[in-house]
Formats: C-alpha cells, sequence, structure tokens
C-alpha cells in the first residue's frame, strides 16, 4: 500500500527526517481516529510513504520515505508537558498510536498547485475538497503519477 503523510516542516521536515538516527521517526502527534486507524489497521512495513510538507509556505511532496514499524502507542499522550498529551489515555489503554517513518529519497519538492494540474491526480485524497487527515492512502495509480512527476522534476525515484 501506499500513504500520504503530511508534516509541518517546523515540526518535522524531509531535512530533519534526514538527519534523524538511522533517518527514521516516530510519526508523533496523530490526533485524528481516522488517521490513528490507518496506521492501527491497515499500514504494512514497507508500504510508501510520500512525505508531504503542509502548513508552510509551498506545501507539497518533499520526498519517498516507508513504514518502518507497526503501530505502537504514542508516547507523547502520557507526557502533561507534551502539546499531544491527553489526560484519558493509559499505559493500559492508549488512545494514540504510530508508526516509525524512515527515509527513501529526499526529492525536489513537487509542489500541491502542480498536483492539482495532473488529471491523474484529480481523485487523490489530498486533493478533496475539505480533505484535513494529515494521512490519506494513496492509490498505485497515484503513486507512479506522483513519482513520474518527480522524475520529470530531476528526482531520481
Amino acid at each position: 500500500m501506499f500513504w500520504l503523510m503530511k508534516s509541518e516542516p517546523a515540526t518535522c521536515s524531509i531535512d530533519d527526517l534526514a538527519c534523524a538516527p538511522q533517518a527514521t521517526v516516530p510519526w508523533v502527534g496523530v490526533r485524528n481516529y481516522q488517521a490513528r486507524n490507518f496506521m492501527r489497521d491497515a499500514m504494512c512495513l514497507g508500504d510508501g510513504v510520500l512525505f508531504y510538507h503542509s502548513s508552510c509556505a509551498e506545501p507539497g511532496v518533499a520526498g519517498i520515505a516507508r513504514v518502518a514499524s507497526t503501530a505502537y502507542p504514542d508516547p507523547t499522550q502520557f507526557d502533561p508537558a507534551s502539546p499531544y498529551f491527553d489526560p484519558k489515555a493509559t499505559a493500559a489503554a492508549p488512545r494514540w498510536l504510530l508508526v516509525d517513518v524512515a527515509l527513501v529519497q529526499k526529492t525536489p519538492l513537487l509542489p500541491l498547485r502542480r498536483m492539482r494540474e495532473q488529471p491523474e491526480l484529480t481523485s487523490m485524497g489530498l486533493l478533496q475538497r475539505g480533505s484535513r487527515l494529515s494521512i490519506t492512502p494513496v492509490t498505485r495509480a497515484e503513486w507512479d503519477a506522483v513519482l513520474q512527476l518527480l522524475v520529470a522534476d530531476g528526482a531520481t525515484a
């Protein structure tokens, strides 16, 4: 399977991922049940990830990654000092999960505006009106179309 995972560059950019130990980061802070359920029920080790920069001057796909772990409890839900703290979560009954994400390749930024111009991406979850999920499934056709755009822009994907 394939996924698009959004991250604000000020929180975790593709460069942060590249500099992390083993170029892998835990995908902390997901607080949407549908996105959590994708990680828990549908993501598998090795699944492809479009690493997407959001809430920034130029949003877009900034690299390719892969799912590097199965889902496990997000430790930030238990930390009162964390902005992701959830007082209803307990170690015995965690509410929030995460997966680890590993860098495959940093790419030239594929801007959202360019993705919107591609007819083969019109049904992509990211491009749907009102779509705000931080994690969305990507079809094989959408994955291939994005990779073709990245190659056209000089990535070696």
